[in-house]
């Protein structure tokens, strides 16, 4: 699938790694939410045998292992792995903490400024390794995800720096890239806005109905349509002009 939507709005090194993914392996960290579908989406629309790989480390809205499942299943993944990591144990975010309260009903301003209680302490760092991890021992030629510098709540391992320096360490600290076969670190969603988002997800077939955002679900998993997630998914929905199945 050719375009803008998949070519413009990405990073140039990120356009540059979609093209050498074909007939390839990528593990895509995958958390079952909109940004992750569609960063996997997106390595299986360039041709790569996408493995997903999903981290149950105690999160409060665990309806989102589930819609990882669905979404693996849907973009047909070769292998799902789901990992327990217990960062409940050292606590530190409400997303780890059912005692808690998680934000809700805060302005654009308010979920601009600052780092918000809903930062894991050092989760992307986590992720990746084990992400990175899990490519070598596959040998897997890149890992993705889905993180986004743009519309998001300020988290520090969002951001474009963060992961360039998390690509040299991938190249110093493995077996691969010491002999010059390097696993690159994609991030195509980082420039993209919220809106921008969802129209790619669209364009590349995901359903949105299967993954969910919300930080706070109702036990059968509705959306609490207050928290930072929930608000930053529906500006993007509206301003891409489409409908989200998982509130309609």
């Amino acid at each position: 699938m050719e375009g803008s939507l998949l070519d413009a709005p990405t990073t140039a090194a990120a356009a540059r790694a979609r093209g050498r993914l074909a007939g390839r392996t990528a593990v895509a960290l995958l958390s079952g939410g909109l940004d992750s579908a569609v960063a996997a989406a997106w390595v299986r629309d360039a041709g790569a045998r996408l493995v997903a790989l999903s981290i149950d480390y105690g999160q409060r809205h665990r309806v989102e292992l589930d819609a990882a499942r669905a979404v693996a299943a849907a973009l047909g993944a070769v292998d799902h792995v789901v990992l327990a990591v217990d960062l409940a144990a050292f606590g530190g975010s409400v997303l780890v903490d059912g005692t808690a309260a998680v934000p809700k009903g805060r302005s654009d301003a308010e979920i601009a400024a600052g780092i918000p209680a809903t930062y894991v302490p050092a989760r992307n760092t986590v992720f990746l390794a084990l992400a990175l991890a899990c490519a070598e021992a596959r040998g897997a030629d890149a890992i993705a995800l889905g993180v986004n510098a743009v519309d998001y709540s300020g988290y520090p391992d969002c951001r474009p720096e963060y992961l360039a320096a998390f690509g040299r360490l991938a190249r110093l600290a493995t077996k691969a890239g010491v002999e010059g076969r390097p696993i690159d670190v994609l991030a195509p969603l980082v420039a993209l806005s919220k809106a921008e988002i969802v129209r790619l997800g669209l364009a590349l077939g995901v359903d949105l109905g299967l993954t969910t955002s919300c930080y706070d679900p109702a036990p059968d998993g509705r959306p609490c349509g207050a928290c930072d997630s929930c608000r930053l998914r529906a500006a993007g929905v509206a301003a891409a002009g489409a409908r989200d199945p998982r509130t309609a």
